[in-house]
């Protein structure tokens, strides 16, 4: 039961928790088991020559860590038959002394080149960009705080939205005091706030509801949402203090070679920086990095070449999801490790802003256009990675 929670409680899909429980118990000499999973909460029904019992017990906070993920997996597999209660309470007492693998402060950097990053994805100049990393790093760094000191996750996601978004306002405000224009400053003010994007637990849910396990991607949609709105919430109080204009502008003039170096680079640090922040090894980080550069640049050069927004991420997404397959049966890594990262960067920002700041202006027919591209994109990404999933029977 404890090792369930453990794996829930670390972001674990359910369908991975309950196939890693079976064969725990099946291992501690149990007959038969039966799981059910949720956010929240965990039951577990087992039986052993034809005595059955039950149990349940509550989760507690979501949160995500896959070096904890992984650990929890190899405990179930390298169990031995007959293995006790008492020996496998040892071996998770032990785990929960490990130390995190990244640091606050390198969190807090990280998250600033993964804003940065993302915002010249979406076409910022090198000062929103910059303004978007101060941004970025500023909201981790209030998100962690609050985090320590047990705050409401929802509270926190609004109060750390504002955060970032307010101190990119602040540093444009300030920059351009001394006659710097920000000419693209849509892009890096939503740039400051990818990392509050609850891609891991919407995309363990996606995985849930393709094995069946309807309550637990029920209740990880839910949350998911409840952080989406949260953040929303954040962003639209600092829009209406702040006024902020929206009119879109075309991205920086650059040569096309340039261009590709500077977007691959930009895949790279964005997908390896929230690697990071799910608590990946340096292994795993540069993987996720790695499969960003590649995907993200398939996706950019089929829009460059006529492709629209929709199918460009449906193919990209399938691309992720097939190299994520092959390197979870190579490498041993679960699979949501090396996806969400790079598909967290190829979420239409740009237009989920939009969605949100017309409806604040009652402007409704621009809000459901831009909310139509956001989620038409974001169905493709998910699409893509369902497919992907297809070829796998687990």
């Amino acid at each position: 039961m404890a090792l369930a929670c453990a794996m829930v409680r670390g972001g674990n899909t359910a369908s991975r928790t309950r196939d890693w429980l079976i064969v725990l118990a099946q291992k501690m000499g149990f007959d038969a088991v039966s799981v059910n999973v949720s956010i929240d909460a965990v039951s577990i029904s087992a039986g052993r020559s034809g005595t059955f019992t039950t149990g349940m017990r509550e989760v507690g906070p979501p949160a995500v860590d896959t070096s904890r993920i992984i650990a929890l997996e190899q405990i179930a597999k390298n169990a031995t038959v007959g293995v006790s209660p008492d020996e496998i309470a040892i071996q998770l007492a032990n785990l929960e002394t490990r130390t995190h693998l990244h640091s606050r402060l390198a969190i807090c950097i990280a998250m600033g080149v993964a804003s940065g990053a993302f915002a010249f994805l979406n076409g910022a100049a090198a000062l929103e960009a910059g303004a978007s990393a101060i941004g970025g790093s500023m909201g981790q760094w209030l998100r962690s705080y609050l985090s320590r000191r047990h705050f409401n996750q929802y509270g926190s996601a609004a109060l750390s939205a504002a955060a970032a978004t307010g101190s990119y306002v602040l540093v444009a405000a300030l920059l351009s005091h001394y006659g710097w224009t920000f000419a693209h400053y849509p892009a890096g003010f939503i740039g400051s706030v990818l990392f509050l994007v609850p891609g891991f637990p919407l995309i363990a849910a996606l995985f849930d509801l393709l094995h069946y396990q309807t309550l637990a991607a029920v209740s990880r949609f839910i949350y998911g949402a409840m952080i989406l709105l949260a953040v929303a919430f954040g962003v639209s109080i600092v829009i209406a203090v702040a006024g902020i204009d929206i009119s879109r502008q075309p991205a920086p003039e650059l040569t096309y070679p340039l261009k590709l170096l500077l977007r691959a680079l930009s895949s790279f640090l964005a997908a390896s920086a929230l690697a990071m922040l799910f608590n990946n090894s340096l292994r795993a980080v540069l993987g996720a990095g790695l499969l960003a550069l590649a995907a993200n640049q398939l996706r950019l050069t089929l829009i460059d070449f006529g492709m629209m927004l929709a199918p460009a991420a449906f193919f990209a997404a399938l691309a992720i999801g097939l190299v994520a397959l092959i390197a979870e049966l190579r490498f041993a890594v679960p699979r949501v490790a090396l996806i969400v990262p790079p598909v967290l960067i190829m979420v239409p920002g740009i237009y989920a802003f939009e969605a949100i700041v017309y409806l604040n202006r009652g402007s409704m027919l621009d809000a459901l256009q831009a909310f139509a591209i956001c989620s038409f994109v974001i169905g493709a990404l998910a699409m893509g990675l369902a497919t992907a999933r297809l070829f796998s029977s687990q």
